[in-house]
């Protein structure tokens, strides 16, 4: 379901953006949720690697850059692939791929998918809990 969900706001941020810069052009918004698929796919493989080879340049220190870069890079080759999806230019790609990230982050928090997590971070450890239960 966090596929289709993610899917859907990538979608919708491919169009929106669309509508806002001179340089995205998407037909409709079909061709952006098929961009949108196209561009998790390749990410998900070609990314993972050029991801994993460009981290270790930078030593781990630059992960979120790195990966806005590799997703800005695959929806160039997704520009490529789709005949009603174009970009003009490198920057409208990394501009797409900022939206996206912040809007996927907004929606995280929104769902409250890291709640899980932070309530782990409250609980006391196991030997506290040992120690006063004496």
């Amino acid at each position: 379901m966090d596929f289709i969900i993610n899917l859907l706001v990538t979608a919708a941020v491919i169009l929106l953006l669309s509508y806002a810069l001179s340089s995205v052009h998407v037909k409709s918004f079909w061709t952006a949720l098929w961009v949108a698929f196209l561009t998790a796919i390749l990410t998900a493989t070609i990314g993972w690697l050029l991801g994993g080879l460009l981290n270790l340049v930078t030593f781990f220190l630059l992960e979120a850059i790195v990966g806005l870069i590799v997703t800005a890079l695959m929806l160039k080759l997704v520009d490529m692939m789709v005949s009603n999806f174009k970009l003009d230019g490198f920057l409208p790609a990394i501009i797409i791929a900022v939206a996206v990230a912040i809007a996927l982050a907004i929606v995280g928090w929104l769902r409250g998918e890291n709640d899980e997590e932070y309530a782990k971070l409250d609980e006391k450890p196991r030997t506290e809990q040992v120690y006063q239960q004496a």
